[in-house]
């Protein structure tokens, strides 16, 4: 998500008890959302009746603006609820708030008649054959979170030039002239719907055709001249598996003082020593992460406009950005031993917060090993790997 100037305390505040006052609908509908694949309708509505999906709208077309330490803090009261609600929220705001700026007024007034409308993106370029008034366009997006109950896509594409270079570029088009094969069949995260989005020559007006800026090398810049966008984005991914993790810890802390530990002579986790030691060590992991995501997203908003970002210094926040998330799975893998083989009953919450927390932690944003691959070439100056 784009960086932007901190939030007034009093509109961070009413935007984080809204996302608060959500969360009951959502925990009750988590477990349709993931057995339909599809976040529930009922959990769409309080998202929408919160204004939580007009988060990365243009403030002139009526949208929320919420810097990135607001944006963290309402994914994860969020995600405690449900993790697959959360990553719908976060994409759809990602996607338009990044690419937004790129089409002309009179697009973003067609797009932006409900400050709710929700995008879904595709990464892998498709193919675009100029036409007249536009182009046409093919191809497959796999992983477009939330295409089902999306408005518009932006689509990623490549069109070959009249001197024969390609160029990457990507096109905005309505759903309704797409459709959607239905691929996401995961083990986690299964609520955010994160099928395939088609297109079949399917004709997009010029005004809704952008190209990527260029950047070192003469290769596309994804970030559009804001070397932290994609990080900072990345920290909102890793805000909802915060949530997560808190989710996680809410279940194994309602039965740490009823629950028996097997073949003991304890009546209760509480009892154990042993018991209370593991419970306060994942306590800690999940509270510590979370303050130390708030000060990453901190560190990114706080930087002054325009003040240059060095690759070492961008790499050191993705470094950050992955202890953190490490951090998050190790507790989780605590709570799951404490609270037993049961946890993995379909019927209890704590495994849906591990499958969820275990396939968000793989998204490509958080590779963590190149991650530290990219960190190690560059801080003994052998030159990047990542481009953002």
């Amino acid at each position: 998500m784009t960086v932007t100037a901190r939030t007034t305390s009093e509109a961070a505040e009413t935007l984080v008890a809204r996302a608060r006052a959500v969360v009951p609908v959502l925990a009750a509908h988590a477990g349709v959302t993931d057995e339909q694949g599809r976040v529930a309708a009922e959990s769409r509505e309080a998202l929408r009746e919160a204004g939580l999906f007009a988060l990365g709208t243009p403030a002139g077309f009526g949208g929320t603006d919420a810097d990135l330490v607001t944006q963290v803090r309402v994914l994860s009261e969020l995600g405690r609820a449900c993790p697959s609600s959360a990553w719908l929220v976060t994409i759809s705001a990602g996607t338009k708030e990044h690419f937004s700026e790129l089409f002309p007024e009179e697009v973003l007034a067609e797009v932006y008649t409900d400050p709710d409308v929700r995008w879904c993106g595709g990464s892998t370029p498709g193919r675009a054959v100029a036409a007249p008034g536009g182009v046409r366009v093919s191809g497959r997006w796999a992983y477009a979170s939330g295409a089902e109950d999306a408005h518009w896509a932006f689509l990623s594409v490549v069109s070959v030039g009249d001197d024969g270079v390609p160029q990457v570029g990507g096109v905005l088009v309505p759903m309704s002239e797409l459709t959607v094969d239905r691929t996401w069949r995961v083990a986690g995260l299964q609520g955010t719907g994160s099928h395939t989005v088609v297109a079949d020559d399917v004709l997009v007006p010029a005004e809704r055709v952008v190209r990527f800026p260029s950047g070192p090398g003469g290769a596309p810049d994804v970030t559009l001249g804001r070397p932290l966008s994609i990080v900072s984005q990345a920290v909102a991914v890793v805000a909802v598996l915060a949530g997560a993790a808190r989710g996680a810890l809410d279940v194994v802390q309602a039965v740490v003082a009823t629950r028996r530990p097997p073949i003991s002579p304890y009546e209760s986790l509480a009892e154990s020593a042993s018991a209370r030691h593991v419970f306060a060590t994942a306590e800690h992991m999940v509270t510590s992460g979370a303050d130390r995501l708030l000060a990453l997203a901190g560190r990114i908003t706080d930087r002054a406009p325009g003040e240059e970002v060095t690759d070492v210094q961008r790499s050191a926040l993705r470094m950050e950005l992955v202890s953190v998330l490490h951090q998050f799975q190790r507790a989780v893998d605590l709570l799951l031993d404490l609270h037993g083989s049961s946890a993995f009953a379909l019927d209890n919450p704590l495994q849906r917060f591990w499958r969820d927390l275990n396939v968000g932690a793989r998204h490509a944003q958080t590779t963590s090993y190149l991650t530290v691959e990219n960190h190690g070439l560059l801080t003994t100056g052998a030159g990047p790997l990542l481009p953002f």
